[in-house]
């Protein structure tokens, strides 16, 4: 432990974990739940860490998704998660021991409408969500609830095109107005798409659309997100008419501003134009309308995107309360490597990398921090800042002060952005609870607090053990940030 050179968070700061019902809740098979777009995604053994997250950004085809829902050859990780679904109570009171006063995590949109299509939900997804929030408030955490964390029924994908297709707002706005109607009076923190700026990134995640399955994918993508905006913008009208005054209606974005490589001109402007094209996101869904900048793009690249008049003002009237970010690394753009391709960015050699490629620049939360407060003045929720790294039990224990030294860092660069004015109300360390990795469908890549014996088979006995890193976290947040 360290003090912090900027220990100014304010008391009634929301120190937090994070995770995901797709990564997490595993029980794919109860409960009335069907596929999603993570449980078709198999563990690909044998191929190296860069391979993996390669095949996760080029997404999957048509004939991969429907192979998989009758594949017994391979392990699909997220069907199986760590059993939170199961083992929620126990791991609530365990993570409760930390003294973290929020836990986020999200509502799988496979349950409560199993293909996304239904007129009325399953009752007995909302049953158990409603036990589990009911829990999360019982051992005094504040719930942020996701409500489409990589969560899309399959069925969309295959029977309609996934989000490119209109027809999908309509089906999402009625799960979150289930959502808001059941739980709007115990949940005072909605984040209603999760990264909704990853869409280069994750495609099939992030949008249900498989990447072989329009003429023009890039376009397919566009579209796709903004009916996401679209419907996000739906469901705040929606949430405001309750008249809930504590309610919350955020958006999230993963962080993918870059720095220039140099101080060449051509290196500032390329950072410049890469930055407008990710500000689009929060850009659309805080000021209400589309940049130029990006309505260029789409006319320079011949992608006609369908916005209707009536959807401007949806857009324009109906944007969100608060931003949510997730930070892991920083990026860089150098024009002698790099174009005007949204997500084509460079190396940082000044920086070093976890054993996934992922730059550890505590800086550049800082910096992102600093950036979004300064252009749109809303409130700001870290949902997602963690460390991936391989852990090794010994002797019942996991000494894992990389992981503390990492989140120490980065902890002091929240405190430095708040310092100069950067209102920011949580930061959510991302699974606090080891969990099925994101990007590569990894139980070795892990981030928590807690070890949970499960490999990248799945095999093991599912204990759960307390690493080094979670009596730092404690004394963390006994100190408000003070001591790091």
């Amino acid at each position: 432990m360290k003090n912090n050179k900027y220990p100014y968070f304010p008391e009634d700061f929301l120190w937090a974990g994070a995770q995901a019902a797709s990564q997490a809740d595993g029980a794919y098979n109860q409960d009335g739940k069907m596929p999603n777009s993570s449980d078709v995604q198999p563990y690909h053994k044998g191929l190296d860490n860069m391979e993996i997250q390669r095949l996760e950004q080029e997404g999957m085809t048509l004939e991969q998704v429907t192979k998989a829902l009758s594949d017994t050859e391979h392990f699909y990780p997220k069907r199986h998660g760590i059993d939170f679904y199961n083992t929620y109570e126990k791991d609530l009171e365990l993570l409760a021991e930390t003294g973290m006063k929020a836990f986020r995590t999200s509502i799988d949109w496979s349950r409560v409408f199993p293909q996304g299509d239904e007129l009325e939900p399953n009752e007995a997804a909302l049953e158990h969500y409603e036990k589990m929030i009911d829990k999360i408030r019982q051992v005094g955490m504040e719930p942020i609830i996701t409500m489409l964390h990589y969560e899309t029924p399959i069925h969309l994908t295959l029977e309609y095109g996934g989000w490119a297709n209109k027809k999908v707002i309509e089906m999402f706005v009625r799960y979150g107005k289930v959502l808001l109607d059941r739980f709007g009076k115990k949940v005072k923190y909605w984040i209603v798409i999760n990264q909704i700026n990853m869409i280069q990134v994750e495609p099939f995640l992030s949008l249900g659309i498989c990447k072989d399955q329009y003429e023009n994918e890039e376009e397919a993508l566009y579209q796709g997100v903004h009916n996401q905006m679209v419907a996000s913008a739906l469901i705040q009208k929606y949430a405001k008419a309750l008249n809930l005054p504590d309610l919350q209606v955020g958006t999230m974005v993963a962080d993918g501003t870059a720095y220039p490589a140099s101080c060449n001109p051509d290196d500032i402007s390329l950072a410049l134009w890469h930055n407008r094209m990710q500000y689009m996101f929060t850009d659309v869904q805080f000021r209400g309308a589309y940049p130029k900048v990006a309505l260029n793009y789409f006319a320079e690249k011949g992608l006609h995107i369908e916005i209707s008049e009536e959807e401007k003002r949806i857009l324009r009237e109906n944007t969100m309360d608060y931003l949510a970010i997730s930070y892991y690394f920083s990026q860089m753009v150098d024009s002698s490597k790099n174009t005007h391709i949204p997500y084509d960015v460079t190396r940082n050699e000044h920086l070093e990398a976890n054993p996934w490629g992922w730059n550890i620049d505590p800086k550049g939360l800082y910096n992102t921090l600093s950036q979004y407060w300064d252009r749109y003045e809303k409130p700001i929720i870290i949902a997602e800042n963690g460390f991936g790294m391989y852990d090794e039990v010994i002797n019942n224990k996991v000494h894992d002060d990389y992981r503390s030294d990492y989140l120490s860092q980065h902890i002091e660069q929240v405190g430095h952005a708040i310092y100069e004015g950067a209102e920011v109300i949580a930061y959510c360390v991302w699974g606090p609870i080891d969990i099925v990795s994101c990007s590569s469908q990894q139980m070795s890549k892990r981030y928590g607090f807690i070890y949970v014996d499960i490999d990248d088979e799945g095999k093991g006995s599912g204990k759960r053990l307390k690493k080094d890193s979670f009596n730092w976290y404690q004394k963390v947040i006994a100190t408000n940030g003070a001591e790091i």
